[in-house]
């Protein structure tokens, strides 16, 4: 998890991921082929993100006893200027609602072993974190999870803030809801958008991480989202949070809304047209965390990670 954000004097520091040393690479971690549901097999799959400007891809196929519990190999799509996360869709039991469990694996190796009889979900993902996962809470206002199932999970790194397949088929594509009632309980989380893409038509493209990482190596970006160097987005770009005692400064492309906000309902907002940087204060900020989201003149959104303030700050 991110560590706590701590100021010194009046020093200007660049929040994570901006403070970090590399490159922005765009991916998607929640995709599937037809190694499960989806309507394309691997190779097409990967093509059609490529030529959409994809830097890394997940091939998060179901883990189902009925799907032959695929990991997808993915690795021959690998080169110089793309590459691929081995990960998969993990279910075992039942939430509170008596929805079957999803939950984001992404780091698996090839030879993760398929649930044992009667394994549970808390069994089953902390096997894929044990193994070097990045865990991640799916869809959560799609199916239902509720905070308490959550909370089964304590070691989940991740939610899904914004799932566009969920968003154009049942408008449930959001995830912060869920986040947010984590982080006000001190859930240190981090939150990433994704496509969960079936078909590739209305529901691909639509969402995405930028992640900082030195290079474009599998591992490399796998350090890099368990340190919660990205942001999420479904087009603006952040260009950088600085922080320092009094304020926080965001740059970004051009909006009409850059929105801060934290704990409860502490929030403050910089509203305009083609609006390419926004201050705030950080008086309502010192303790706990705070977020920013900047929206485009589309109603496109970006949105950063949480980052946690130390409330000694001054």
């Amino acid at each position: 998890m991110l560590d706590a954000y701590k100021q010194v004097g009046d020093t200007i520091r660049h929040a994570p991921p901006f403070a970090a040393p590399g490159t922005f690479f765009r991916g998607n971690l929640h995709t599937h082929t037809t190694a499960s549901d989806g309507d394309f097999p691997a190779e097409e799959v990967v093509r059609r993100y490529q030529d959409q400007g994809y830097d890394f891809l997940c091939l998060s196929d179901h883990f189902l006893e009925c799907y032959e519990y695929p990991v997808t190999d993915s690795r021959e799509f690998r080169s110089s200027n793309f590459t691929t996360l081995i990960a998969a869709e993990l279910h075992a039991g039942k939430m509170l609602n008596d929805e079957l469990w999803h939950v984001l694996a992404v780091g698996l190796p090839l030879d993760f072993a398929p649930p044992h009889e009667d394994e549970g979900i808390a069994s089953l993902a902390r096997r894929a974190y044990n193994a070097g996962a990045y865990i991640g809470l799916v869809h959560p206002e799609w199916y239902g999870l509720q905070p308490d199932d959550a909370n089964v999970l304590p070691f989940a790194h991740a939610v899904e803030i914004y799932n566009h397949g969920s968003r154009v088929e049942n408008d449930r594509g959001d995830g912060w809801a869920l986040a947010d009632i984590l982080l006000n309980g001190g859930r240190q989380v981090h939150a990433y958008a994704t496509d969960d893409a079936h078909q590739l038509t209305h529901d691909a493209f639509g969402g995405w991480i930028n992640v900082k990482s030195t290079s474009l190596d599998e591992q490399s970006i796998l350090d890099a989202l368990k340190a919660g160097h990205y942001y999420s987005s479904q087009g603006p770009f952040i260009d950088d949070i600085e922080i320092d005692a009094q304020e926080v400064r965001v740059r970004c492309s051009p909006a009409k809304a850059v929105i801060i906000a934290g704990r409860g309902s502490r929030s403050d907002q910089v509203l305009g047209e083609s609006l390419t940087e926004a201050r705030f204060s950080l008086k309502k900020f010192r303790s706990g965390y705070f977020r920013i989201t900047v929206i485009d003149s589309e109603d496109r959104k970006a949105w950063s990670n949480p980052l946690w303030m130390d409330s000694d700050t001054t």
